[in-house]
Parts: C-alpha cells; sequence; structure tokens
C-alpha cells in the first residue's frame, strides 16, 4: 500500500491532513487524481499532476472503494469480505497518507 511522495495540490473539500480517520468519514479521491491501470506495467496507478504512482494490489482495491459514498468502515468492511484478513489500522493509515498528500479527500459521514 505504500505510495510515493510528491508535491502537494489545494483541494475544496474538508481534508484533514495527518488526521485519524473515523469510521464514518467517506474517502474519495480527489479531482485532480485518477485511479488507472498502466497496459505498460500491468499495474495499477494513480495519476496526479506531478506523478505517476504504481499502487499495489491492496492499494489499488482500497482507492477502487473511495467513491465518497462507502464509509471507512464499509471498506474495511468490503475488504475484509473480499480477502478474509484486512487490518483495519492498515487500511487507515494508507488513507490517511493519501489525505495527508492531498490525492483522498474526506466527506461527512
Amino acid at each position: 500500500m505504500d505510495t510515493t511522495p510528491t508535491g502537494t495540490n489545494r483541494t475544496s473539500t474538508r481534508t484533514r491532513p495527518g488526521a485519524g480517520l473515523s469510521g464514518s468519514d467517506r474517502p474519495r479521491l480527489a479531482r485532480h487524481v485518477r485511479l488507472a491501470f498502466s497496459r505498460t506495467r500491468q499495474r495499477p496507478i494513480l495519476l496526479h499532476p506531478e506523478a505517476v504512482v504504481v499502487l499495489n494490489g491492496s492499494g489499488a482495491a482500497i482507492l477502487e472503494l473511495c467513491d465518497g459514498r462507502h464509509t471507512v468502515a464499509e471498506i474495511v468492511s468490503e475488504l475484509g469480505a473480499r480477502y478474509r484478513t484486512v487490518p483495519d489500522d492498515e487500511v487507515r493509515q494508507f488513507l490517511t497518507r493519501l489525505v495527508a498528500r492531498h490525492w483522498v479527500e474526506l466527506g461527512d459521514g
């Protein structure tokens, strides 16, 4: 679930860089970020104006559910159903890092 650091951009909705996530927060990709699949790399990628971030499978699975409708708790539950064991704290840490980089925004739950 690791990503490489880049610069940050301003986002228009509520974000809390470095803050802990609540189970009722509804994460979504920031407007300037897009999840895609690189045919060249045969891997999911996160497209950002300053960078392309190659994701591992678990990072991509988390971000696929970051649509502003699913809560953090629902994302953890969905991943748990798919993969049997999903460490709640690792999902939250991953999302917290992306919020701090302004790649993910949080909506109220």
